[in-house]
């Protein structure tokens, strides 16, 4: 039997825990919808598909639309192949125990430094070298998400079961077959995660890019937009907030970059739901 004073914790802790849920939850629609009320009505097709003109007082994103898009582009490009390789290697291929343990440690020690720092080393390495550019801040971003790959991609590289590569290796493949034939696709949904996530943290990421890549609104090509400076959204939003103070523009690019989280946390979670059903099938 269950005594009075025990049944009175448990309840009590029960209320707790569930106006801890209706709190955490209503803080986020009020937030998702106090952004959005304020910033859709703003967002015009024109104000889209144009570029910012002194001249006509017209004010457009398209410039930074492109830029957020070629960043996340080049950092991906980079990152993927960098992080997907460090991961295989240290779960199929190293035989050092501390090695692989020092890495872990680094890579976690490196995910858990504020971004403005990395906008600081990114100034002094990156942007040194290229000039600040998108492409100066597209390798600070690598550096900021090669933790998130490696440690998402290394994870689900041990989830895959060890009787598979025994089965590869027995039916006559070699290691690298074996590896991408069978173990890579087995953990397909960690990588694509590792990726979907990182292309959230680019999307908002705003401190290390004011450092590296500049806040120019030119409309450029990829490969000359890669080379000239020019303002993400998360970087025009911080522009049009507090140094020019025109808040229904702000709230605008805040409710476009709004959606596209939650359009990430979607397709994050259709493709984890996907993957599910391929394995259980």
């Amino acid at each position: 039997m269950i005594s009075t004073k025990r049944k009175a914790c448990i309840w009590t802790m029960r209320l707790l825990t569930a106006c801890s849920v209706v709190l955490t939850c209503g803080l986020a629609l009020f937030l998702i919808g106090y952004v959005l009320a304020s910033g859709l009505p703003h967002v015009t097709w024109t104000f889209l598909s144009s570029s910012p003109s002194i001249l006509s007082d017209r004010i457009g994103i398209l410039p930074d639309i492109l830029n957020t898009v070629y960043i996340i582009l080049a950092t991906l490009l980079i990152v993927l192949p960098l992080g997907a390789g460090a991961a295989v290697y240290l779960t199929e291929y190293a035989s050092s125990q501390r090695l692989v343990s020092v890495i872990e440690y680094a890579a976690e020690t490196l995910s858990g430094i504020p971004s403005i720092i990395y906008g600081l080393a990114g100034m002094l390495l990156f942007a040194g070298t290229f000039g600040t550019s998108l492409l100066a801040g597209a390798l600070t971003l690598v550096i900021m998400n090669l933790p998130t790959i490696l440690r998402t991609t290394q994870e689900s590289l041990k989830t895959v079961p060890q009787s598979y590569r025994e089965g590869a290796l027995g039916l006559g493949a070699g290691k690298w077959r074996t590896i991408r034939t069978v173990v890579l696709p087995g953990c397909m949904d960690g990588i694509l995660t590792g990726c979907i996530l990182s292309t959230g943290r680019i999307l908002g990421e705003s401190a290390a890019l004011l450092f590296t890549a500049g806040a120019a609104h030119k409309l450029f090509g990829f490969f000359d937009g890669l080379m000239n400076q020019g303002a993400t959204l998360t970087v025009a939003l911080y522009f049009y907030a507090k140094e020019s103070g025109e808040f229904d523009i702000a709230f605008a690019i805040a409710a476009i970059l709004m959606l596209l989280t939650l359009a990430i946390n979607f397709a994050a979670a259709l493709a984890g739901w996907r993957f599910k059903k391929r394995r259980a099938l």
